[in-house]
């Protein structure tokens, strides 16, 4: 019996049967006589569903940090040689002072005893989430944001000796109010939250929103501190500067890693067919 190819047909009957006869091709056969049993492929699962990676960046990295850094030199420069800026800075700050009890309130979001345990408790629940979906690296983005908290305070306090500015007369005879601690303590502890947080999220509204929360967070630390009669207005300003030239460094590194991440995943639609 020939069994090539599946068939089952005794050659010796088939030969038998057609001598004498004219050749005659044979009609094509029923496919269940000459199927060939395969082995079946082992179909691939989806990765485990994770989150869609960072939020694209606002920007060239150039033309976002080259005007920050540029803006936060020209600070900077001002308050090292008490320029002109430095003058209205002072005489507007003056005006602006008028302690309250919700001044001193939302200049405490700036401490670290609130800011610090807020992201702790982000970077806890993104670390746990990111792990249980079984997301790549799922440690980098709270080890990155965690990191740059732990950073942060040794630039400021250099910044801080090296300029030694004079706070407003409320403080008294005391120097390094030049960048803000506080500002810059909401700007990277609420920011890093938020960045971290932000591809959990998986709507623009959501993202939007909590765009809103942030930018609301350090407004009011910043009026507080001002009104309060803590900082003056450039102390401020420039440690936004400063301090959203690492955020943004921190958003371009994740989101490069989540590129590189999400591009060697494989997935059911990849391989060979």
């Amino acid at each position: 019996m020939d069994r090539a190819a599946g068939v089952d047909v005794p050659l010796r009957d088939a030969a038998s049967a057609t001598r004498g006869h004219p050749r005659v091709l044979p009609a094509a056969l029923p496919a269940k006589l000459y199927s060939v049993s395969r082995i079946p492929e082992p179909e691939l699962e989806d990765p485990p569903a994770v989150h869609g990676g960072m939020p694209p960046l606002p920007g060239r990295p150039a033309r976002v940090l080259g005007p920050l850094g540029l803006l936060f030199l020209l600070l900077s420069w001002q308050v090292a040689v008490r320029g002109p800026l430095v003058r209205v800075d002072e005489r507007l700050g003056m005006a602006l002072v008028r302690p309250s009890r919700i001044s001193e309130l939302l200049a405490d979001l700036g401490s670290a005893t609130i800011a610090v345990p807020l992201l702790v408790i982000v970077l806890t629940w993104v670390a746990q989430r990111g792990r249980d979906a079984g997301a790549h690296r799922w440690w980098l983005p709270p080890a990155a944001a965690a990191g740059l908290t732990a950073a942060y305070p040794v630039l400021i306090l250099a910044l801080k000796t090296l300029f030694a500015r004079p706070g407003p007369p409320l403080m008294g005879p005391v120097t390094g109010f030049y960048p803000s601690g506080h500002t810059a303590t909401a700007m990277i502890a609420y920011g890093a939250a938020a960045l971290v947080l932000s591809p959990w999220l998986h709507t623009p509204q959501a993202r939007l929103q909590l765009l809103a929360v942030w930018l609301t967070l350090n407004a009011g630390v910043a009026f507080g501190l001002v009104r309060s009669g803590y900082h003056w207005p450039l102390d401020v300003l420039g440690s936004w500067c400063l301090c959203a030239m690492l955020l943004y460094s921190l958003w371009l590194c994740l989101s490069r890693s989540s590129r590189r991440t999400s591009a060697g995943t494989p997935s059911s639609r990849t391989g060979p067919s």
